[in-house]
């Protein structure tokens, strides 16, 4: 295996994102290669056989026809249904998945009591069930159901009176009563604003993906497939999504690249928010892609 080929990064979306983040923050010589199956969200209302097949299709498309060096599960719903099968189709390969700061959430408030926010594949799957088990001595957890959050940050709407209105309702009853909110999703930092505004800002949001990150850096590192100082930061990053993606560059006054959704398409601009605020990358290039619409994006040079 090449060890400057690229690192797959995978969700159901623009949730995993906020992984890609934490992973360029550690690793910021190497390449990778995003994939967010926006046409096929939200997972968390699917069946576990369809969030498997789905994941399994998308992990032949990053290690088999893209040949990346590794896979990053940055969806919790999709670690939760098929990470074992991952495993065992790519028994060479490293793939890591992404699970709730649980165990961090109990680490930082012993005898506290945590909310786990997350899907409903997520919250029903043995995943969760074991790691709520090693845990119960340390702290009191307690599931709590998110409908309807995923497609609000799909949508572009995790800022704004509608977000912080449907987090009144899911986290109205747990006012005052939490510790910390682990973060079960990784389309939820997004809405980590209007979360708050609801708990307090006393209440501590852990999400799973640092710890993600370094456990990627450890495998590669122990496979001795990090880069070196010749590597140069690259990333391609595909949404498969049922929309239009027309994207003329302009060039701001600060010579950067940037970008101007076709008015009526908001998509395009949701894309070009979360890749901006996220990561730093700004989008370059519409590709057509396999049937659907894809969008690349790479680093701005300076």
């Amino acid at each position: 295996m090449d060890k400057h080929s690229y690192i797959a990064v995978f969700d159901s979306g623009v949730g995993g994102v906020s992984v890609l983040r934490e992973l360029r923050a550690l690793l910021p010589r190497e390449r990778f290669y995003y994939f967010g199956d926006s046409a096929n969200a939200p997972y968390g209302r699917k069946t576990t056989e369809e969030v498997r097949a789905l994941t399994l299709a998308a992990g032949k498309k990053l290690l088999e026809d893209h040949d990346c060096k590794a896979l990053v599960v940055a969806c919790n719903t999709a670690t939760a249904a098929a990470i074992t099968d991952l495993r065992e189709r790519y028994p060479d390969r490293i793939i890591v998945g992404i699970e709730p700061a649980l165990k961090l959430a109990c680490d930082r408030h012993p005898g506290g009591t945590i909310g786990i926010m997350a899907t409903d594949v997520t919250l029903r799957e043995q995943k969760l069930a074991a790691l709520m088990e090693r845990v119960k001595r340390d702290c009191t957890v307690l599931r709590v159901q998110a409908p309807g959050v995923v497609e609000l940050v799909e949508a572009g709407k995790a800022d704004t009176g509608e977000a912080v209105e449907l987090m009144e309702r899911l986290l109205g009853p747990y006012t005052g009563k939490l510790s910390a909110l682990v973060l079960g999703c990784t389309h939820y930092p997004f809405a980590a604003k209007a979360i708050s505004r609801v708990l307090g800002e006393e209440v501590r949001l852990l999400d799973g993906g640092d710890g993600t990150a370094r456990e990627t850096r450890r495998r590669l590192a122990a496979a001795d497939l990090l880069v070196g100082h010749d590597g140069k930061e690259t990333a391609i990053i595909h949404f498969a999504a049922d929309m239009e993606v027309v994207l003329p560059a302009q060039t701001d006054m600060g010579g950067n690249t940037a970008f101007h959704p076709k008015p009526g398409n908001d998509g395009e601009g949701i894309i070009a928010h979360h890749l901006h605020q996220l990561t730093g990358f700004s989008l370059k290039e519409a590709v057509p892609g396999e049937g659907s619409p894809t969008v690349q994006a790479v680093q701005p040079q300076p």
